[in-house]
């Protein structure tokens, strides 16, 4: 709605709508978006290489005359969007599997001794059964970064160009209500046969955590949805704390039609 009353550019900051072969399972938009569907499913993620494309996305729409619409639910994605995020090294080939096996072959206090002796600071933010973070943070630090950055710039004012930052607001009822309509529409429009299309490839483990992927893949139909939609709500929860973290965020209510939503924030825009 937004897009069709100012002359703009979508980007999107979803790290899953990147991929390719999914759009259903994970909702990309029907108007054309920057950064959508760019990648194949058995790319690794790279929030680097994401913050390089999203630059040029913004930098470009600018230079057009138009505004960039910076939309989506990954924090990290979105302030790599805005503003210039100090981004740890990619890890040498092989790396992440090499942690993985010493982490499964000592066991979890004695990777954890391990982390502690390479980056203490890390491994005081980390707890030693988080096999993931234990492994990314043993990786970064031997690619030259560390999982805990020396200053937090993930919530700064900092950014780019000067941006208005909008935090659409659901009262918990109605946005779980839309989390079962959407889940059991995906169903209803085929995304049973878009996932088995995907698994007939190779998937990154960047793609494997896409919201139901595995889901669908592993369970009956029932079980799927239920195990999909509470997944979703669990996400929706943790989006809703990182929101509130964000600098200079305004609440706009979104309980209500989507053009009523879009006029506020076009209005909001107009005035500051």
């Amino acid at each position: 709605m937004i897009a069709e009353a100012v002359p703009s550019q979508i980007v999107s900051a979803d790290s899953m709508q990147v991929y390719q072969g999914l759009p259903i399972l994970t909702n990309q938009p029907e108007w054309p978006a920057a950064l959508v569907g760019i990648w194949p499913l058995d790319r690794e993620g790279s929030v680097a290489e994401y913050q390089c494309l999203a630059h040029e996305a913004v930098d470009g729409a600018l230079s057009q005359g138009r505004t960039p619409i910076v939309v989506g639910g990954t924090g990290l994605y979105l302030r790599a969007a805005l503003a210039d995020l100090a981004l740890p090294p990619a890890p040498p080939p092989g790396a992440r599997e090499r942690w993985e096996r010493l982490y499964d072959r000592l066991g979890p206090e004695q990777a954890h001794a391990a982390l502690a002796e390479r980056d203490p600071q890390a491994a005081q933010a980390i707890h030693p059964n988080d096999r993931r973070r234990v492994v990314r943070a043993l990786e970064l630090h031997e690619a030259g970064g560390s999982l805990a950055p020396p200053r937090d710039r993930l919530w700064s004012e900092e950014t780019r160009h000067p941006t208005l930052i909008f935090g659409l607001d659901v009262p918990k009822a109605v946005l779980d209500e839309r989390i079962r309509e959407r889940t059991q529409a995906m169903f209803e429009s085929g995304v049973e046969e878009e996932v088995a299309r995907a698994l007939r490839a190779p998937v990154s483990r960047t793609a494997t955590q896409i919201i139901g992927l595995r889901e669908i893949a592993e369970l009956p139909r029932d079980e799927a949805v239920a195990a999909i939609a509470l997944r979703t709500r669990r996400y929706a929860a943790y989006q809703r704390k990182w929101i509130r973290r964000l600098p200079r965020v305004q609440a706009v209510s979104a309980d209500r039609p989507a053009v009523e939503t879009a006029a506020e924030i076009v209005a909001r825009t107009h005035g500051a």
